[in-house]
């Protein structure tokens, strides 16, 4: 099975010339890296550009954040109908920047259903920004998706994907390891059972904290996930392109 790589270019590059010379980058390592699946999330001013541009069949587009409108007099934001149309095919839900912002789990819940409303994939952000030795942090995960996935049926999980985001461990001089990853694999899957029944057995998880070639691989192999969400490395070229060296010989 492949796994797979969500690019989060967060706010960056600055220019569209910049955004077209880094997916030209990303391209090419994702050609390189046949047993990857890539998903770009580039600004939402530069998706409809790249995508429409983008003939080939190895990258998919996600948008960074989506309203739960459907249209209306709601300034600033994007509905999924306009990220659809841009040819995103996937939709980054409930980042821990939105949620640094304010968003709330009954704000991704909604979201959550309009993004399968249209047809489109979920990746579902959860996680801590801080973690004590008394497991408080089960508790935030285990609310965040208990509130995030309540509207939805177990039929449709197979359009969920789990983002697990450590936010305590991105910069972090000692990044979290395979083991404690796959400590909380087991507890998102066992979570969406108890909520979903049997079907949250199969759920797709992702690594949303910090990552590169010296860890990427040990990672994918013992921690219990298909994958990552990257953020930094994803807009830096050369990190980009070592980071899918390692994973293409995982």
């Amino acid at each position: 099975m492949k796994s797979i790589v969500v690019a989060n270019w967060k706010m960056n590059p600055i220019s569209g010339k910049e955004a077209k010379r880094l997916f030209g980058a990303t391209k090419k390592a994702a050609d390189a890296a046949k047993n990857v699946s890539v998903i770009v999330a580039p600004p939402s001013i530069y998706l409809r550009e790249l995508s429409i541009g983008y003939k080939g069949k190895r990258l998919s587009f996600a948008v960074q954040n989506v309203s739960a409108e459907a249209e209306g007099a709601f300034t600033g934001e994007i509905s999924l109908a306009q990220a659809r149309d841009a040819k995103a095919t996937y939709a980054l839900v409930g980042h821990a920047e939105r949620r640094a912002m304010g968003e709330t789990n009954d704000d991704i819940r909604r979201k959550v259903s309009a993004v399968l409303a249209v047809g489109m994939t979920a990746i579902v952000c959860v996680g801590e920004t801080t973690r004590s030795q008394d497991g408080e942090y089960f508790d935030r995960v285990r609310e965040q998706l208990a509130t995030g996935l309540a509207d939805i049926s177990a039929s449709k999980l197979g359009r969920i994907v789990i983002a697990y985001e450590p936010v305590w461990a991105i910069g972090a001089e000692k990044p979290m390891s395979a083991r404690d990853m796959h400590e909380m694999a087991i507890f998102i899957r066992k979570a969406i059972v108890d909520q979903h029944g049997p079907a949250g057995m199969n759920i797709k998880i992702l690594y949303g904290g910090s990552v590169d070639g010296t860890n990427a691989a040990e990672m994918l192999r013992d921690g219990d996930v298909m994958g990552f969400v990257l953020g930094r490395a994803s807009y830096d070229a050369q990190k980009f392109s070592m980071l899918m060296n390692a994973l293409s010989t995982t």
